[in-house]
């Protein structure tokens, strides 16, 4: 008999924006595992961290299916860690280059997350947006303490300074957390591209529309709509209880040209949809 598994059904869409002359974003979206990368801007290659940490972890997740979520996502992110490390290693003009990472894996029954940086996660349910994870910036940290308002933060002059990122030197420490999530569910994984110019509030009819292609489509546009100053990526995903489905998926940004990763034969290569 063949027990349903939860997985993801999904839509992902990228832009380079209006400003900026190339993608730094990155993005998987497949049944089992959801993910944004942003190259941390003005940093070298900011393009070959996200690419490379993108790979990496679909990449570990195609070849451990129905791992530990958490353990895996781990793993994951020590080993990206390392391959950004190589690449500097190999090419000294890449140093600084630096990502975040926003991911989110299922075994069939259980959702880890994983959080490094700026890019963000959103769970939409019974109408209301959620954030599911906060941000590893100088700005937040300035919030959380109080010394800076709200306000103050829209306009503050280092909110883009990100106090953890997967670089060359740094070993960051991933936020990995369980996630309660069942059918119905709608996740929105994005970049800042994204939130740095739409509110929360005006994501929330955006993402709600039945077609998860015209949600993603409308999200980049309303960036677009808002100047965009940087690169957008969007990945809408729906929590499904279905038939188990062989873990392909679709690689979109940076991480679409393999001559942006540091070394793809060092990790089993990623099976495109």
């Amino acid at each position: 008999m063949i027990v349903d598994m939860l997985q993801f059904r999904f839509a992902a869409e990228t832009d380079t924006g209006l400003v900026r002359d190339n993608n730094e974003d990155s993005a998987f979206a497949g049944p089992y595992l959801l993910a944004v990368a942003d190259g941390v801007g003005g940093n070298a290659a900011g393009e070959v961290a996200s690419a490379t940490t993108t790979y990496v972890v679909s990449a570990m997740s195609l070849a451990h299916p129905g791992t530990h979520p958490l353990s895996l996502l781990q793993s994951s992110i020590e080993e990206a860690r390392g391959q950004v490390h190589a690449g500097v290693e190999a090419d000294p003009a890449r140093h600084g280059m630096a990502t975040t990472l926003t991911a989110i894996l299922t075994d069939g029954q259980r959702f880890g997350l994983a959080h490094v940086g700026d890019s963000r996660a959103y769970l939409l349910r019974d109408g209301g947006l959620v954030p599911l994870t906060h941000d590893h910036t100088w700005v937040q940290a300035l919030l959380d303490t109080g010394r800076i308002s709200a306000e103050e933060a829209v306009e503050f002059p280092q909110r883009h300074v990100v106090l953890q990122a997967i670089d060359g030197e740094s070993v960051p420490t991933p936020d990995l957390v369980w996630l309660d999530l069942r059918p119905g569910d709608r996740l929105l994984l994005c970049s800042d591209g994204l939130t740095d110019l739409v509110p929360d509030g005006d994501i929330l009819p955006l993402i709600a529309v039945d077609s998860r292609r015209l949600a993603a489509n409308g999200l980049i546009r309303a960036a677009l709509d808002a100047g965009g100053r940087d690169n957008v990526t969007c990945v809408v995903a729906d929590v499904v209880d279905a038939e188990p489905v062989v873990g392909t998926g679709m690689l979109i940004g940076a991480a679409r040209d393999m001559t942006n990763v540091v070394d793809p034969a060092h990790v089993r290569p990623v099976r495109s949809a």
